[in-house]
């Protein structure tokens, strides 16, 4: 028997909680509620959720800190809620460690899509010895990239890219993460590189370069790797 993954659900809304709860249990999953950070931080700590459903807007303390206490101890997986739609916080809470944010009010449907993605690819990359998505195949122990079982030759550069999106295949990346753990520190500005390689990624590896299937640009915060069925 499969046992239930556990989701927990920091939110001060009580309406909301039992929303989620509802929904989320008829979807199998087993969920644990905290209204306040504090009590969330506890929860995180005693349950080791799979992931953390997290409302910025909390009564003691801000899910910001809430996300960088849990964030200074573990990697679990964690969603913002929020009623903000600015790229500005989405950037700041990605940035900070947040996996994925989704706006209030928010179609039931999306936030299960978002958790299903988010723990898709639970195991560690560095266990694996293949990865495989839509028509893209990589096998990461010697390093070759196919492209409809025809190989792809991908510059250094362009491959540390393509790992980085396979690493956090399904997660939002921003500009600057992704410039830091690529380029470097000193290169998190050079918003120019990412467009000039990202467009030779696609132009690679895209079924059809004209159709954005395989990376979806995230308008003004970054981009993310679709998880497409093989």
């Amino acid at each position: 028997m499969t046992v239930p993954q556990t989701v927990l659900i920091i939110d001060d809304e009580l309406q909301i909680r039992r929303f989620l709860r509802v929904t989320l249990e008829a979807d199998g999953y087993k969920v644990i509620e905290a209204a306040t950070g504090q009590d969330g931080i506890v929860q995180a700590a005693m349950s080791h959720p799979s992931v953390v459903i997290l409302d910025l807007g909390l009564p003691d303390i801000n899910g910001m800190e809430v996300l960088a206490k849990i964030r200074e101890w573990s990697s679990m997986t964690v969603i913002i809620l929020s009623v903000q739609d600015s790229e500005q916080e989405k950037i700041a809470v990605l940035d900070a460690g947040a996996d994925d944010y989704v706006v209030k009010p928010f179609g039931i449907g999306e936030l299960l899509a978002r958790i299903r993605v988010a723990t898709r690819h639970a195991q560690p990359i560095q266990e694996a010895q293949e990865f495989r998505n839509g028509h893209l195949c990589v096998d990461l122990v010697h390093r070759i990239v196919k492209v409809h079982d025809e190989a792809v030759k991908l510059t250094a550069t362009e491959y540390a890219l393509l790992m980085l999106f396979i690493k956090h295949a399904g997660k939002v990346l921003t500009h600057r993460q992704i410039l830091k753990e690529v380029w470097g520190p000193h290169a998190v500005e050079e918003t120019q590189y990412l467009r000039i390689y990202m467009a030779q990624l696609r132009k690679k590896l895209e079924a059809d370069s004209m159709q954005t299937r395989l990376f979806l640009t995230e308008s003004g915060v970054g981009y993310r790797m679709i998880l497409l069925d093989s």
